[in-house]
């Protein structure tokens, strides 16, 4: 017997016959939900960007917590310094960067951390010759100038902007960070991949493709094989009849980035890999103006339009307002929450000292930004979130279970929202580039480091 044929038998035990408008199962279910829970909320869309920490992206942002200055491993006062988007080095983020940020010495942190040893980290210029030159003595210390941000600000004045969301996970890997975005965990990895982001490697590698994990007491592990088979939100969504889509580069020879389900066996070799896994990224243009939005959204950029340090790049917060912008002109925008979060801090100073809620977390503070015609305008949210509360909102909103520690811990964001009120109309985030520049601009091949 299928689901819908479930629910009408059970409706009409006890006599009568009741009238069911013709709907999938699934959307029996949605529609049942949503009565019950007042959320009116039918499509969530995450943007994920890169590698930036609140403090350098949101510097002096009018109510939220940010400083101007911090402090090195010899207790010297740092005053922040402007540095572009476009830049053409990185810093060191994953777990030896997050121990010398967080405690100056590289030791393992109790309860919270110092957040005074952004200094000790590697930043590839200025060490070398060859290298260019840095734009300040201690670059992790800087902020991203005002001009350069002002799509983020726009979206920040007008709808929430979350002062205190962490990553899930205790290193500062986008590797790991993403596969908390879709699944709550990363099976205790840390640090990035020896070869490739999943599956792909082991066509290539298949003795030694492996990724480091950390144990209960934060030390380093042994080494575990990649491609694993996590229950993520997509197949707990494919469980429901629930659509899904994860929007990514083209996974190539070189295994791609930022594309997290390609390390889920079950979706990898699967019928979800050709379905619901969309390359190139810009397909979302069309999917939404075709009335294809599915209920569950993931959107990951190129590295051009990344927010990474390193792209030489200054386009992601236009590249974000132009996802915005078509939902909002869409038929969907009333019954749409897009959260804008950043994977990981990217190794850029923040003083905000995460919790150590487990081994594994909580890692440093990142950005979040909630959209919606029901998000409250202009609130800077204090409460405590981190990347498993994304999920936590879309468990809650479609009634699925919670997937593991971080997001069963999380706090939801629904302090961010006002469903008592009719949706607002959406006015266009104002942008140097629009949709049609981004629909059109050729894929970035240029390869990144892993996170």
């Amino acid at each position: 017997m299928s689901a819908a044929a479930l629910v009408v038998a059970s409706c009409s035990a006890g006599g009568g016959t009741p009238f069911l408008p013709a709907q999938s199962a699934s959307g029996l279910v949605r529609t049942i939900h949503h009565e019950a829970s007042g959320n009116p909320i039918k499509h969530i869309v995450i943007i994920v960007q890169e590698n930036r920490s609140f403090n350098d992206l949101f510097y002096e942002f009018p109510g939220a917590t940010t400083a101007t200055y911090g402090y090195d491993s010899k207790g010297k006062r740092i005053t922040l310094q402007p540095v572009g988007l476009e830049t053409t080095w990185d810093i060191e983020h994953d777990l030896a960067g997050f121990l010398a940020a967080c405690n100056g010495t590289g030791s393992l942190p109790g309860t919270h951390c110092q957040m005074n040893g952004f200094n000790d980290e590697y930043w590839g210029c200025g060490h070398y010759r060859s290298q260019p030159n840095c734009p300040n003595p201690l670059p992790p210390y800087s902020y991203v100038p005002h001009d350069e941000t002002k799509p983020y600000f726009y979206l920040g004045e007008h709808y929430v902007l979350a002062d205190q969301m962490y990553a899930s996970n205790l290193d500062a890997s986008s590797f790991i960070s993403h596969q908390y975005i879709i699944a709550g965990q990363a099976s205790s990895a840390v640090n990035f991949p020896e070869n490739y982001w999943g599956c792909p490697g082991l066509k290539y590698y298949p003795y030694y493709d492996e990724i480091a994990t950390i144990t209960q007491t934060r030390q380093y592990g042994s080494n575990i094989s990649m491609c694993w088979n996590n229950k993520t939100i997509g197949s707990e969504m494919d469980d429901a009849g629930l659509s899904w889509a994860y929007y990514a580069s083209t996974v190539s020879g070189d295994g791609g980035i930022w594309s997290a389900y390609q390390n889920i066996a079950p979706i990898y070799n699967g019928p979800d890999w050709s379905k619901d896994v969309i390359s190139p990224q810009t397909n979302f243009f069309d999917d939404v103006s075709k009335g294809k939005l599915r209920d569950v959204s993931w959107i990951t950029p190129t590295f051009e339009n990344s927010d990474h340090a390193g792209t030489l790049s200054k386009t992601g917060p236009a590249w974000v307002a132009s996802l915005v912008n078509a939902i909002g002109q869409s038929k969907y925008w009333n019954d749409t929450a897009i959260f804008i979060c950043w994977d990981d801090y990217g190794g850029w100073y923040d003083p905000g000292a995460p919790k150590m809620l487990d081994y594994d977390g909580l890692g440093l503070r990142i950005p979040m930004l909630i959209v919606s015609p029901y998000a409250k305008k202009g609130k800077v949210d204090h409460t405590q979130y981190e990347h498993g509360s994304i999920l936590r909102f879309v468990e809650n909103t479609f009634g699925l279970s919670t997937l593991s520690a971080s997001d069963k811990r999380a706090t939801p964001p629904d302090a961010a929202f006002d469903f008592n009120k009719p949706p607002r109309t959406f006015e266009v985030v104002p942008s140097e580039r629009g949709i049609e520049f981004f629909k059109h601009q050729a894929p970035d091949h240029r390869n990144p480091d892993p996170g």
